[in-house]
């Protein structure tokens, strides 16, 4: 049986390389999002916006948005707040995870709810697979379906924000991330879905799929085919190289 750490290794080398990752600072992305998340918690799709996902520590930036001229910054787990074009902070909030509790977060977002979600989920999946040579990660025991996709249970350490500390990613036998499923635990406990993704393309190195749909999973094998919680569409990504 193919071992765990082989198909990691299979799926950082079909995205370019430990080696090319270590000479980046982040990745820059123009990218859009939409669907039945959106519309139940009232918030505005992104449009073609841009973005940076930083290749180190846990940090996402949307520009332009929530508005032209400011910018949202995803800083982890400890903040999230809009800034100014001149710096001015107009609005934020610690630890933002844990303000999704109650009736109201059931019922909309407001703007710092949705870049706390937006934030850490984008960041995980622009910096998947060399997220996992980071310190902490572990893996299950791989499986190997009939048709070649390889799945690799994965525990994410405390200090990595996710959607659910154990995942479940499948691989095709080149490498190429085909589908993830997690637990969406911001959204619910009961928020299961697979995260399918398909129109693998090459920028400057690095490999990507750009086409991201996330459907309901629930305690099926299988996603259901609707409704698209999610939809992603990658227009543009580019490599940031370290100064």
């Amino acid at each position: 049986m193919t071992s765990a750490d082989h198909i990691i290794a299979d799926a950082i080398a079909d995205a370019g390389g430990a080696e090319l990752w270590q000479r980046l600072s982040g990745i820059e992305a123009t990218l859009s999002a939409e669907g039945f998340l959106f519309t139940t918690k009232r918030v505005q799709p992104l449009r073609r916006v841009q973005v940076i996902a930083s290749t180190g520590d846990a940090r996402f930036t949307f520009f332009d948005w929530p508005r032209p001229g400011r910018r949202g910054e995803w800083l982890g787990e400890e903040e999230v707040r809009i800034v100014a074009a001149d710096g001015a902070v107009l609005a934020r909030r610690t630890h933002p995870r844990t303000a999704f509790v109650g009736l109201r977060r059931e019922l909309w977002w407001d703007d710092l709810d949705l870049l706390y979600f937006a934030g850490y989920a984008t960041w995980n999946y622009l910096t998947t697979p060399f997220l996992f040579l980071r310190p902490g990660f572990k893996f299950g025991v791989a499986s190997v379906a009939r048709d070649g996709v390889r799945s690799v249970p994965v525990t994410f350490p405390a200090d990595v924000p996710t959607h659910s500390r154990d995942q479940v990613f499948h691989f095709a036998p080149t490498g190429e991330l085909l589908r993830l499923d997690y637990t969406a635990e911001v959204v619910g406990a009961w928020a299961r879905a697979a995260h399918l993704c398909t129109g693998h393309r090459d920028f400057h190195g690095l490999r990507a799929p750009v086409t991201r749909r996330v459907r309901p999973l629930f305690h099926l094998a299988n996603p259901l085919p609707f409704p698209t919680l999610v939809a992603i569409d990658v227009h543009d990504l580019r490599p940031v190289a370290r100064s």
